[in-house]
């Protein structure tokens, strides 16, 4: 029985991280509480730059500074994400210059790969904001983003303190990083990479172009939706594919019906914030996991003050397309890998999928 209860938790590494999770509670807390009282849309784009920050672990060697690169690279991602709202080409070509990123950056290693779907979101919810609440400015969304990273920083300093440890920490050598890093991303095999990085490409640079040129509200059920299935392991079958966008669109469906029952601010609020806490303090440690819990904390984050749930069907059918799409380029993909495995090019299947 023991073996049991503790396989069934193999997706998070090591105890809970309760000062972390204080810390996203709190971080999150405060703007959503100025944007209930307030009713302004700013306060979300500072919420989510708390949250962003809080996915890093402040006690870890390589917390402080990763969370300041989420911070600023976070808001760099929604400004861009914003300012592309109202241009179809941008849009298309962001989004996937950001798809290669992702995919270039999961070749070094699941850390990397978490830092990349963390823009991607970024990304996702400020072409999906565009036009939404009073925000009109991709630098007031980008500063506005920064103030709430700043704000869990700063707790994340007191936490360190509290544990008695210096305020920033030693940097190791970032050319011994560099190396660690390449050498990670040589094991995987070119031709797998690429079909991926082509996958990611086409299918997030097509899901941007679609939002914008349908004008779909909150687009980011659509985007969120083909990104994070993407990040699933296919494993070059086209079941798995249908596996993971049913259970994307599953995922999607059971937060539309919440919001819908729901439909109220303050305990979409409260809800959030318990959720907030329990996803910091039992982070996944899987890959995929871990995209999951964090797509679904951000959808949440960007429709906590929405008032208008009342129109699910909006918000589904942003999820059905987005579905529909990666199955269109799971096909390509696999027809592809399929031309290039054709008798006597040998598929190279001796290292781990992404």
């Amino acid at each position: 029985m023991k073996n049991l209860i503790r396989n069934s938790f193999t997706w998070h590494a090591g105890p809970p991280a309760w000062g972390p999770a204080v810390v996203a509670g709190l971080g999150c807390a405060l703007p959503l509480l100025l944007g209930l009282s307030t009713a302004h849309s700013g306060f979300l784009w500072a919420s989510a730059g708390a949250f962003q920050a809080a996915q890093a672990n402040p006690l870890h060697r390589f917390g402080m500074l990763r969370m300041l690169l989420l911070t600023g690279l976070g808001a760099c991602s929604a400004g861009l994400g914003f300012w592309a709202g109202s241009h179809p080409l941008i849009s298309l070509g962001i989004f996937a210059a950001f798809g290669l990123l992702l995919a270039w950056l999961q070749r070094f290693g699941s850390e990397a790969g978490k830092l990349g779907i963390g823009l991607c979101i970024c990304l996702c919810l400020g072409q999906g904001q565009f036009g939404i609440g009073n925000l009109h400015n991709p630098y007031a969304v980008a500063m506005l983003f920064i103030l709430g990273g700043l704000w869990v920083m700063l707790l994340a300093f007191g936490l360190r303190g509290l544990h008695g440890l210096r305020m920033w920490p030693y940097m190791p050598r970032f050319l011994a990083i560099l190396k660690v890093l390449k050498r990670h991303a040589q094991r995987l095999p070119r031709q797998q990479w690429r079909l991926h990085a082509l996958a990611c490409m086409l299918a997030f640079a097509a899901s941007g172009l679609i939002v914008n040129l349908a004008g779909l509200s909150r687009g980011y059920w659509l985007t969120l939706t083909v990104i994070s299935t993407l990040q699933l392991e296919f494993q070059g079958s086209l079941v798995r594919a249908l596996q993971a966008s049913l259970a994307s669109l599953a995922a999607a469906g059971l937060l539309i019906i919440f919001g819908h029952s729901l439909q109220s601010p303050p305990m979409m609020v409260m809800t959030l914030l318990v959720l907030v806490f329990l996803s910091r303090a039992l982070q996944a440690n899987h890959y995929g996991l871990f995209v999951l819990q964090t797509s679904v904390c951000f959808v949440l984050l960007a429709e906590s003050l929405a008032q208008d749930w009342h129109l699910a069907e909006v918000r589904l059918l942003n999820a059905l397309i987005g579905v529909a799409l990666t199955l269109t380029i799971a096909l390509l993909v696999h027809g592809l890998r399929l031309q290039l495995n054709k008798p006597g090019k040998p598929e190279d299947n001796s290292q781990q999928p992404l």
